[in-house]
């Protein structure tokens, strides 16, 4: 396939989780309507962001896969003849929990999954509470529109994971997102925030000559202990070619429906003439498998 027409799905999300999937639906038939044959959604689309917090009580919202959620997904890409790209909070036993994307055929099966490999643990970001860091590696999914390098939020600071995702043979660098900032920072540290988080990626686009598709979600989501302070995600869904070269952009603060076609074949292109994998020096490397060179 030459050519993929691709949808990033930005919302905002409240505690009402039926209400949420059901806005998702709909965004999700918009962009199918719009000839949307790819459409990716936000990290823990589901609900609100519930790491801002510790509690033992929110484990409740996590479910088994398949389960309610990804059948409802499941049955909306079989009906609509397209693949989708979704993210759940995974139970898969009593005590162990993941932050799994979840990758829909078209025909309404189960494609593949992957769960989140690098879990944070910062201020308003307690995800090592909830989630075990997922254990079958970095593989892309294979799907009838290729092969997908889903990766998840915080992995998407590690060039190691996106590096290995294209070595592992992916067509397409995904990441769906739930990030944003400390309403407190000031307007200089925000924009440097945000600034990095697009730069990174750009760079991950252009070092394994890849396309790429960021999604964030957008609102303020307040802290449930403390209502003054919470997160304000900053949206900014993004799609980048194989020379990170901006495709397209959404908005800091509103819900969209992002469409944006994807030139497949451009990869080919760009690894002719930035032959960056021809050119490692996989023989030096070694040091990498060290945690800090001492």
């Amino acid at each position: 396939m030459t050519a993929i027409k691709a949808c990033l799905i930005q919302q905002s999300c409240s505690g009402d989780r039926k209400a949420n999937l059901e806005k998702t639906a709909g965004m999700i038939r918009q962009a199918a309507a719009s000839g949307a044959g790819l459409i990716v959604l936000q990290e823990l689309h589901a609900g609100l962001y519930f790491c801002q917090v510790e509690d033992p009580a929110l484990f409740d919202q996590a479910e088994a896969i398949p389960g309610e959620n990804s059948r409802t997904l499941g049955a909306l890409a079989k009906e609509l003849g397209v693949v989708i790209v979704s993210s759940l909070f995974e139970r898969r036993a009593a005590g162990l929990y993941h932050n799994t994307a979840v990758v829909f055929e078209k025909d309404g099966s189960i494609a593949g999954t992957y769960r989140k490999m690098h879990i944070p643990d910062d201020p308003g970001f307690y995800e090592k509470f909830y989630f075990t860091p997922g254990d079958p590696g970095f593989n892309p999914i294979r799907t009838s529109l290729g092969n997908l390098g889903v990766l998840v939020c915080w992995d998407q600071w590690y060039p190691e994971a996106a590096r290995l995702m294209a070595l592992a043979g992916a067509d397409l660098l995904i990441y769906p997102t739930a990030i944003g900032w400390d309403p407190v920072d000031s307007e200089a540290e925000q924009a440097r925030q945000r600034d990095a988080w697009i730069t990174v990626q750009r760079g991950h686009a252009v070092a394994n000559g890849l396309p790429l598709l960021a999604v964030n979600r957008v609102g303020f989501e307040p802290n449930p202990q403390h209502p003054k302070t919470g997160i304000q995600f900053w949206g900014g869904s993004f799609a980048a070619g194989p020379q990170g070269e901006i495709l397209a952009q959404a908005s800091r603060d509103r819900e969209e429906v992002l469409l944006v076609e994807i030139d497949m074949a451009r990869s080919e292109q760009v690894r002719r003439i930035w032959p960056f994998l021809r050119d490692r020096r996989i023989d030096a490397y070694g040091d990498l498998l060290k945690r800090f060179r001492d």
